[in-house]
């Protein structure tokens, strides 16, 4: 109810129901002035751990433990769970991250633009400007293609459907740079994708490193029944390449080769998982997600008619 001191102290969303729940809570300050010459208010951010007994118990995201008298409080209520550091990377930092995967890559910046080609893989991710942000330069698609021509390859872009960036370059006329549908990167806690693969049966996985890409095969090394590559950067651990020769599968080969490369990843500090899987790959997703992956952003190739 109001009170003499201004704010309507009681009129809020919070009661014991919120213990563990992260929320929000505007309190009084007693014996404090404001700015405005009214009493003094501050907010605190964090999880509800405690209330009980006329006081609030607030753990904020910074650690600190505040208490706070209930009859203080003058607002508050419940708030979604703060995404975490994997979530709140934007597309374009994320993909940034898997230019390890490609050791002999050349990047050129133009603007926030990035003009990627690589003479050993003919990935598109390897030979395509990454174009997800506005690129801050005038005629940036004429000097995409311009780029691409002088070194003998077919201009193609990497966007974010329905960005800005996909309806400029659509607006000179590029098209779809094939039928495949969109790629959707995901991302996970190595911790938990680990998780997901103990109890495998125990398979003999060979891993070479070469700085801070390995690649991992079972039996063979010029002939294998499985294998993968696997790079680290700034955390993070991405893989590509897992697979498994057709009469070797369903027999956990795969998986192995996953297994042994986040374990890998694990030892040198990394947090994050990350891989890319084509949309309606329906097999690959509900496996991956099974370990933990989640969707982090799709994207799609265009490319200068042929």
């Amino acid at each position: 109810m109001p009170n003499d001191e201004g704010p309507d102290i009681g009129r809020h969303l919070l009661g014991p129901h919120v213990v563990g729940q992260r929320v929000v809570i505007r309190r009084v300050l007693r014996g404090q002035t404001g700015p405005t010459g009214g009493p003094a208010m501050t907010d605190a951010l964090g999880i509800c751990t405690a209330w009980a007994d006329g006081r609030a118990v607030v753990r904020t995201e910074a650690g600190e433990i505040v208490e706070i008298a209930t009859a203080d409080i003058v607002s508050g209520k419940p708030v979604p769970p703060r995404a975490s550091i994997r979530d709140r990377i934007s597309p374009r930092d994320a993909q940034v991250r898997a230019l390890a995967l490609w050791p002999d890559l050349v990047t050129v910046p133009l603007g926030s633009w990035l003009l990627r080609s690589s003479d050993a893989s003919t990935a598109r991710r390897a030979n395509s400007v990454l174009a997800m942000t506005d690129a801050g330069v005038p005629d940036a698609v004429e000097a995409v293609v311009a780029h691409y021509r002088a070194i003998g390859q077919r201009p193609i872009a990497a966007v974010l459907p329905g960005s800005a960036e996909e309806a400029l370059f659509l607006d000179r006329g590029w098209v779809a740079e094939s039928n495949d549908g969109n790629t959707i990167y995901q991302v996970a806690s190595v911790a938990h994708a680990q998780r997901g693969l103990r109890g495998l049966p125990r398979v003999d996985v060979r891993l070479t490193e070469t700085g801070d890409v390995v690649d991992a095969h079972v039996g063979d090394a010029d002939s294998p029944d499985a294998w993968g590559t696997a790079a680290y950067a700034d955390d993070w651990v991405g893989f590509r390449g897992i697979e498994t020769i057709p009469e070797r599968r369903r027999q956990g080969l795969g998986l192995a080769v996953m297994a042994a490369l986040l374990d890998w990843g694990a030892q040198r500090g990394a947090l994050t998982a990350y891989l890319q899987v084509l949309d309606g790959n329906d097999a690959a997703l509900a496996l991956y997600g099974r370990l933990g992956f989640r969707h982090h952003h799709d994207y799609r190739y265009l490319a200068e008619p042929v």
